[in-house]
């Protein structure tokens, strides 16, 4: 399974409109064919950070993700909400078994 945390800090002002934003992406996403998960997760010790983990079948199907037109709404909308670029990091999920 390939996984993908996404490290993201918000605006402090944008945090509403970042929330509204990844609502519409994760709903599109949980229902790509080769996703196995899509968790939004916000730090309650600094509630302008936040985590998507995204799990995929493979590297391909995390690969299109990033080709679909939800993806790239959510890219656009988000951009000046950003307080600093995000930061995917790749892990390999051991379990369960993809």
């Amino acid at each position: 399974m390939h996984v993908t945390l996404v490290h993201v800090h918000v605006k402090p002002e944008s945090v509403p409109a970042f929330l509204a934003a990844t609502r519409l992406n994760h709903e599109a996403s949980v229902r790509e064919p080769g996703n196995r998960r899509f968790d939004v997760l916000q730090d309650p010790a600094d509630v302008t950070h936040f985590i998507l983990y995204e799990a995929y079948a493979s590297a391909e199907d995390a690969a299109a993700h990033k080709q679909t037109p939800h993806y790239a709404a959510w890219r656009d909308t988000v951009a000046e909400m950003m307080a600093r670029p995000r930061q995917g990091v790749p892990m390999q999920g051991l379990y369960p078994a993809g």
